[in-house]
């Protein structure tokens, strides 16, 4: 058992091993399929929905459905013949929530940010084929996106899916690419083209940026870092209204502030198994200067280089994923 353990943290997993690994359990991963499909506590879907949703047969949903019940995972709602999420799976969600106070101190990170641009900046982990909202930062006159924790976003057609998946390293990037054309065509097609740019942007500026992608009205900037907590590469990103910050203005204004960003909450992730849980760590404001903006951007890179440097475990595509 610690073999196989070892093995899945070691080269991740793509869901395409499920079905030619002898060691995954396929109903476990089914019964993940169906649990996602419930994104926030107010959903409530019937098997019907949840097998289009998912792609599996409504008979193999119905029994699913039936065993999420018996363990409290879902529950039956007679007068409207659907499902919601029930108290076992809030209470195990709320037991792994415990450690807040790391996302406390990243949302306030969040917040400075949102305060100097007009729009929605998010700190994100991803989840198969979308990127997941944790914790995000918003102004009052805020503009443009409106995402909120909890939140999904497609990772071929935003800045944040982007970003992670030029981080990845490229064999288990292009896997996950290779698994997208499989099962989601469209958005392969939108990514593969753009994999090999995005990874030199990475490589030489800290970001990534996507421009009228998932919207003509919205361009978005990016920045990865990888989270020794849940052993994948997780991002902050925000989201801006073209209209006001076209891609010339991105990389000029918000890229500068971004990467520093990037920079202040991948120093959080390293230091969260020591000093973050006792109240050591100070919030300091970020310096957002309105001239000088390369030498910002040189300065944090160099931080991020030196990170890039330390020993780090074994990076698994699949983490942080309910199929990891």
């Amino acid at each position: 058992m610690g073999r196989r353990s070892e093995r899945l943290s070691r080269q991740g997993m793509l869901a395409s091993d499920i079905s030619g690994d002898g060691d995954v359990i396929q109903v476990v991963s089914r019964a993940f399929d169906v649990l996602r499909c419930f994104e926030g506590h107010e959903a409530r879907l019937g098997n019907l929905e949840i097998s289009n949703r998912c792609g599996l047969p409504r008979s193999t949903v119905s029994r699913l459905t039936h065993t999420l019940t018996r363990m409290g995972q879902l529950v039956y709602l007679p007068r409207d013949q659907k499902y919601r999420i029930g108290p076992s799976a809030v209470a195990m969600g709320t037991t792994m929530m415990k450690g807040l106070q790391l996302r406390n101190l990243i949302r306030l990170r969040l917040q400075d940010v949102a305060e100097q641009l007009p729009g929605t900046v998010g700190f994100v982990i991803p989840d198969r084929f979308q990127m997941v909202y944790l914790e995000y930062g918003r102004a009052a006159n805020a503009l443009g996106l409106h995402e909120t924790t909890g939140s999904r976003i497609s990772m071929a057609t935003t800045a944040a899916g982007h970003a992670y998946t030029a981080a990845l390293d490229p064999v288990l990037g292009d896997q996950l690419i290779a698994e997208m054309e499989r099962e989601m065509p469209d958005g392969a097609k939108i990514l593969k083209p753009r994999i090999e740019t995005n990874r030199q942007h990475l490589r030489e500026h800290g970001y990534v940026t996507a421009c009228g992608l998932w919207s003509p009205h919205i361009n978005g900037v990016a920045v990865p870092m990888w989270s020794p907590q849940y052993q994948t590469y997780v991002v902050t990103t925000i989201g801006l209204l073209s209209a006001m910050y076209d891609e010339a203005r991105l990389h000029r204004e918000v890229a500068p502030i971004m990467v520093e960003l990037g920079a202040a909450v991948g120093g959080l992730l390293e230091g969260a198994d020591g000093d973050i849980f006792t109240n050591r760590i100070e919030r300091k404001s970020l310096s957002v200067a309105a001239h000088n903006n390369n030498k910002i951007v040189t300065e944090v890179m160099n931080e991020l280089e030196a990170g890039a440097r330390r020993p780090r475990p074994a990076r698994s595509l699949r983490a942080g994923d309910g199929r990891r």
